[in-house]
């Protein structure tokens, strides 16, 4: 299952990079992230491995998180590995103009682990992207007003 989701940004490039890589707002624009813990690795480079902490309700998610291409704004590829699935993102930011940035989000789920991830995918695959443009948003929403 692949995806992509897509929203422009109302700051300069560089603002919305720099906001965007800063973990200490992740909690900002991404519901229920906890946080994110380097276990292998030089922090946001090639091959560096982070446990990643997402709480929904009572339920915990971890992630592990690979990350496997790092050159941003042009790209940065990850790979996220949960005990139910396997995906890749890959992150792009595009300059529009001085003072707008499109944000690009590519997603495919390359593994479901479980019987039900792998129906909630085939019943629901809108359900996944739903979840990513929220954050996009959530996001953008976030970086316009911490600039402003």
């Amino acid at each position: 299952m692949k995806y992509t989701c897509t929203i422009v940004i109302n700051l300069p490039i560089e603002n919305v990079v720099a906001l965007w890589t800063n973990e200490a707002y992740f909690k900002e624009w991404q519901d229920g992230f906890q946080h994110i813990t380097l276990q292998e690795g030089e922090p946001n480079s090639v091959g560096a491995k982070s446990k990643i902490l997402l709480q929904e309700g009572k339920r915990k998610i971890e992630l592990l998180e690979t990350i496997l291409v790092n050159n941003l704004p042009e790209e940065k590829k990850a790979l996220y590995e949960h005990i139910h699935m396997t995906n890749t993102q890959t992150t792009r930011f595009q300059k529009i103009s001085e003072n707008q940035t499109r944000y690009i989000s590519e997603v495919a789920y390359t593994k479901f682990n479980d019987f039900m991830p792998k129906l909630m995918a085939k019943l629901f695959p809108g359900m996944f992207k739903k979840q990513s443009q929220k954050w996009m948003n959530q996001f953008k929403i976030f970086a316009e007003s911490k600039i402003s």
